[in-house]
């Protein structure tokens, strides 16, 4: 009796959770937003013209103007100045540049001259890992490091957050036909989620 309550509590809870999460963090931008630009807009506009709600869509509508303007030669080549000012500070320099790495990796602006999601044979064996191509580039690479046709690849660790920097031949590296959201999902969860279905079968399910 215990365990079919347990077992049926654990389900509950994997069921409600990820859209518990989900929520609360829209939440707690949806709040952050209104507290800050929400508090800048009570001191331009009267108390009567300011309604809630007002802070949120200001968010969004910063979000939507620095986006436009990173289209701007000379916007980038400020905020790239910006930047330099940060790489210079001792601590604050790794920790953005490693958030900023990890962003631009999944940035609709950074054009990938490989295919992102790959899987790497390892060694003689048929054994494969699911990873995402990080560089491809020789001079891009540590000096010590660009003999060989290789490539830098990331392997995902299942089931928590990290993962392994690889560099591999590129004759051992085959493409996968999955976006970088599916396969994320497929590593994280060992496989439980699924992988989803392919480009082609999506094609072929409109065709229908």
């Amino acid at each position: 009796m215990l365990s079919f309550i347990g077992r049926n509590i654990l389900t509950g809870l994997v069921t409600i959770l990820p859209v518990a999460l989900t929520l609360y963090l829209l939440y707690w931008l949806a709040v952050t937003a209104e507290s800050l630009l929400g508090g800048l807009i009570h001191l331009l506009l009267p108390e009567a013209l300011y309604w809630p709600g007002m802070g949120i869509i200001a968010g969004v509508g910063v979000l939507f103007a620095v986006g436009l303007l990173m289209h701007a030669y000379v916007f980038r080549q400020l905020f790239a100045m910006g930047e330099q000012l940060l790489y210079r500070m001792p601590l604050i320099k790794s920790i953005y540049r490693s958030i900023r790495d990890f962003f631009d990796y999944f940035s609709p602006r950074e054009q990938k001259e490989f295919q992102q999601v790959v899987a790497v044979t390892i060694g003689d064996s048929d054994m494969e890992l699911i990873g995402f191509v990080t560089q491809t580039r020789p001079d891009h690479l540590p000096g010590d490091l660009r003999g060989g046709d290789r490539i830098m690849v990331y392997l995902p660790m299942s089931y928590m957050i990290g993962g392994y920097a690889v560099l591999v031949p590129r004759s051992s590296v085959r493409p996968l036909d999955m976006n970088m959201e599916e396969a994320m999902r497929f590593a994280l969860t060992a496989g439980v989620t699924g992988a989803g279905s392919s480009k082609g079968d999506r094609e072929k399910s409109k065709a229908r």
